[in-house]
C-alpha cells in the first residue's frame, strides 16, 4: 500500500518552514482507496515568492486546522503505506519535522518519483513534475496545490508501476503483517485479489517471485493453486508470503506481459515452456493495436515499428495515443521482441482486437 503525497510549505529557512496544504491519496498500486485534502495555518507567514509560486496566503489560512488537529488523521491514512512523492525527501523532511515538534516520531518507507522516473524513463529532458508529466501526456489541474500535484503523481506512479519490469518497486517494498496460521494467511490473502484478468506474482518473505500465473479471473487461478496438491504446489505454497497482481483488461495483455515477464524474471518454480513460432512478420509494418482497457474509459495499446514490438500503453486520453511521442514516453518497451512479436502474431491470427490503426 502506498500513500502518494504533495506538501506545500511557507518557505523559509531549512527545517523551520511550515506546511500550508497537504494532499495524501491511498493507493493500493491500482486505484485510489482513500484521501486527505486540507489547507493548514502554519501560524507562521509564508514567503511572498511561495504565495506568488502557489496562490496561497496567510488570510486563506487563517480559520485553516494546525498541523496538531490533523497529524491524526495523517498517521491514519498513511499507516502501513509506504509514503511516495516527488522530490520524497523534501516531503518526509517536512513531515517529520512537524511531528518532532509535537514530540513524536514519525518513521516511513519512502519511494521518490524522481529517482525512480530517472530510472524507468531515462533520457527525459527534466523530471519536475510539471514538465515530466506534459512529456507523458499526464493532466495536472491546480498546479502548484497539493491535490492537483498530488493526482499527477499517483497517474505518474501507475506508469511507474508498469515500466518496472523487474517488480523491484514490489520487491522492495514487500510487507505482510498477519502473523496468524498458515491456511488464515492464505485466506487474506486470497480476499485481496480481484476476479479479473491480469497476471499474478507470487513472492516469497524476502519479496522474490517464486512463481507466476495468468488467467481470466485472478482470485480463481490463485485459489486453484492453493488447493492443488502437487509436490511443486504445496512447495509454492508453503512459500508464498504475498502475491500481487496487475489487471491487464484483455487477453492480448495477459499473454504479453505474461510470458515477457517470465523471460524477464524468471520464477523458480514455473515450467519453462516454450511458445510455438509462427510467421512472425506482420501484414503491415507500422500500425497501433487498440483493445479495451482496465477500465471503460481505458484503452490498452500496442505500438508496432518497422515490424518491431516497440511497447505497450494503457491511456485514457485520445492525445496520447494520436502523439506519438508522448506515447512512446509512457510505453513499457519490450526487450524480447521476437517473443512478443510471435505472441502478438499469434493473437491477431485466431482473434479480434477492437482497433488496428495503421501509421
Amino acid at each position: 500500500m502506498y500513500a502518494i503525497l504533495d506538501i506545500e510549505t511557507t518557505g523559509g529557512k531549512f527545517n523551520e518552514e511550515g506546511i500550508t496544504e497537504i494532499a495524501i491519496y491511498k493507493f493500493d498500486g491500482h486505484t485510489i482507496v482513500d484521501q486527505f485534502i486540507s489547507l493548514v495555518n502554519p501560524e507562521k507567514q509564508i514567503q511572498d515568492f511561495v504565495v506568488k509560486l502557489t496562490g496561497i496566503n496567510n488570510k486563506m489560512l487563517q480559520n485553516a486546522p494546525k498541523f496538531y488537529e490533523v497529524a491524526k488523521r495523517i498517521i491514519e491514512i498513511t499507516s502501513n503505506c509506504t509514503l511516495v512523492a516527488h522530490n520524497a525527501n523534501f516531503d518526509y523532511r517536512i513531515l517529520r519535522t512537524e511531528y518532532k515538534r509535537l514530540g513524536f516520531s514519525f518513521v516511513k518507507n519512502t519511494l521518490c518519483t524522481v529517482e525512480l522516473s530517472k530510472k524507468l524513463i531515462p533520457e527525459q529532458p527534466s523530471y519536475s513534475l510539471g514538465k515530466l508529466c506534459k512529456n507523458l501526456g499526464i493532466p495536472i489541474t491546480n498546479r502548484h496545490r497539493a491535490s492537483g500535484d498530488a493526482l499527477a503523481s499517483v497517474q505518474l506512479f501507475k506508469i511507474l508501476l508498469e515500466k518496472d519490469k523487474e517488480k523491484n518497486i514490489i520487491k522492495n517494498n514487500i510487507k505482510f503483517s498477519d502473523k496468524r496460521n498458515y491456511k488464515k494467511k492464505l485466506q487474506t490473502i486470497l480476499d485481496g485479489l480481484p476476479e479479473k484478468k491480469g497476471v499474478f506474482f507470487v513472492h516469497n518473505e524476502q519479496g522474490t517471485v517464486i512463481f507466476m500465473g495468468k488467467g481470466k479471473n485472478i482470485k480463481q487461478e490463485v485459489n486453484k493453486l492453493f488447493l492443488k496438491n502437487t509436490n511443486r504446489a504445496n512447495k509454492i505454497n508453503s512459500l508464498v508470503h504475498s502475491i500481487e497482481y496487475e489487471e491487464t483488461g484483455n487477453e492480448l495483455f495477459t499473454k504479453l506481459k505474461y510470458y515477457t515477464y517470465l523471460h524477464s524474471i524468471k520464477p523458480k518454480y514455473n515450467f519453462k515452456k516454450p511458445l510455438k513460432k509462427v510467421n512472425s512478420e506482420f501484414n503491415n509494418k507500422d500500425f497501433l493495436i487498440i483493445n479495451k482497457g482496465r477500465t471503460p474509459e481505458e484503452h490498452a495499446v500496442i505500438l508496432i515499428e518497422d515490424n518491431e514490438v516497440i511497447g505497450y500503453a494503457y491511456t485514457d486520453l485520445a492525445y496520447q495515443e494520436n502523439n506519438l511521442d508522448i506515447l512512446k514516453s509512457i510505453l513499457t518497451p519490450i526487450n524480447n521482441k521476437v517473443l512478443a512479436k510471435n505472441i502478438i502474431k499469434r493473437h491477431l491470427l485466431n482473434y479480434k482486437v477492437d482497433k488496428i490503426i495503421r501509421l
